[in-house]
């Protein structure tokens, strides 16, 4: 019966997904939350796909979900035919309130988009520290101060997982947000696996390593309206 919910579960998800990266592709796909999958099996070569690929690692429980999905950094092309870091890549974190039984609310959904340095963090945390991240997506801007986000990583009392607790704070809205979500052992030991995995990728220097400077960049015009860097998000 459990493996069961699972499946009914992870197929709402999914659908809900679609339809929430669907309408708002245009805006998420300048911040880079997908990379084009270019691979090949068994010595043949596999047809690149037609639009973006989606893996983000969602953990569902009771009364929210958390989904968390790397975002590549963008990069400039300036001369000679070289590239500089426009900016800078993140892991986004999702937190999804539940709104009825294995059905989550993403009308209601808050993004904490994690620097490489908190990423880092994460990743060196033992199994009885805790952490605290702080962000203002206003910051170094006139509305800086009007909403407040606090991401709290703390160990479960038995030690058998982490308590991620997500608050926002708008005084815009005048509203006051905190959502939980348990991760177990297992859940925290696959993301800081995932995590090290992104990083390099997160800060761009698989770009360097690999020495495709040029392949799958898109660059962005010196014109472009100057944007937030994704660590405040």
């Amino acid at each position: 019966m459990m493996k069961q919910a699972r499946i009914l579960l992870s197929r709402s998800l999914c659908e809900q997904s679609k339809s929430l990266f669907e309408g708002n592709f245009r805006s998420s796909a300048s911040r880079g939350f997908a990379t084009w999958a270019d691979s090949s099996a068994s010595g043949k070569d596999v047809a690149k796909p037609s639009g973006r690929v989606f893996a983000p690692y969602a953990i569902f429980k009771g009364k929210a979900a958390l989904s968390v999905e790397p975002v590549l950094p963008t990069f400039t092309k300036i001369e000679p035919g070289n590239l500089r870091i426009d900016r800078r890549g993140s892991v986004m974190m999702t937190f999804m309130p539940a709104s009825g039984e294995r059905k989550y609310d993403w009308g209601k959904k808050q993004l904490f988009a994690l620097s490489p340095t908190e990423v880092g963090s994460l990743i060196s945390m033992g199994s009885n520290e805790s952490a605290e991240f702080f962000h203002d997506p206003s910051m170094k801007s006139s509305n800086a101060g009007q909403v407040r986000k606090s991401l709290s990583i703390k160990p479960l009392v038995d030690c058998s997982g982490y308590f991620f607790s997500l608050t926002v704070n708008n005084s815009i809205l005048n509203t006051n947000e905190r959502i939980v979500v348990p991760v177990a052992k297992a859940e925290f030991a696959v993301m800081k696996a995932a995590f090290s995995f992104a990083l390099p990728h997160i800060m761009g220097w698989d770009r360097i390593t690999t020495g495709q400077a040029t392949h799958g960049i898109t660059s962005l015009p010196k014109t472009s309206p100057p944007q937030l860097g994704l660590e405040w998000v």
